[in-house]
């Protein structure tokens, strides 16, 4: 199983998407467009966020469906999956730190990844093989947000969030991630859109660090 990560508009899913059609592997997608938690999260003003809890409902969106995408992609050969519930403790605890989740809130959200987690550990025996981890510059994060043009995303008012992501998210892969597990992608080098060759090169790595995975095991 490889799973592509990363920061907002890192461009998991293209990514993603390229990886699988090269491996004939099913790919699984992370699911956004059809969140309708996801654009009242970006959208709405402190008060009502604080009132509604938009930002702690949304965690548990997210929970609960990259834990059925990623049960599902366990019951398959080979398979790719646009980010997946191994991340999703990063944005949970961001938020709680910026005030827009509550400890008590927190504390539910992690009893329930835990118990998410080890539902995986005990039904599969099997875990992901590589994280090919998209990271980059600051700057071309937000040029690849404004890029994708979701209109809830593009408000100025969101860029002090995006870099508080931002900034933490290489250490906290370092720290949670074990070394060989982790394919790090500069996106700052590659243009897999308008440069074919790229993809090459990036399958090329992905092939090597699973073949060494391999050859470790």
């Amino acid at each position: 199983m490889i799973v592509v990560g990363g920061m907002i508009g890192a461009g998991k899913t293209t990514v993603a998407t390229l990886i699988g059609q090269r491996l004939g592997s099913e790919v699984f997608y992370e699911n956004v467009d059809d969140n309708p938690l996801l654009p009242l999260f970006y959208q709405e003003d402190e008060q009502a966020q604080a009132a509604k809890r938009y930002p702690f409902l949304l965690q548990l969106t997210f929970l609960s469906s990259r834990y059925r995408s990623i049960k599902q992609a366990l019951t398959h050969e080979n398979n790719v999956l646009d980010r997946s519930i191994y991340e999703d403790w990063y944005f949970c605890k961001t938020n709680k730190d910026l005030g827009r989740i509550s400890e008590l809130e927190f504390m539910v959200y992690e009893d329930l990844l835990a118990n998410a987690l080890a539902d995986l550990a005990s039904s599969s025996t099997k875990t992901p093989d590589l994280l090919v981890y998209l990271h980059g510059s600051f700057e071309t994060i937000m040029y690849r947000i404004g890029l994708r043009g979701r209109d809830f995303e593009q408000d100025d008012a969101l860029v002090d969030y995006y870099h508080t992501l931002w900034s933490g998210y290489d250490d906290w892969i370092q720290q949670h991630f074990t070394k060989e597990h982790i394919l790090p992608i500069n996106i700052d080098d590659y243009d897999f859109i308008h440069r074919p060759e790229d993809i090459d090169c990036i399958m090329a790595r992905i092939n090597h660090s699973l073949d060494t995975l391999r050859t470790d095991t």
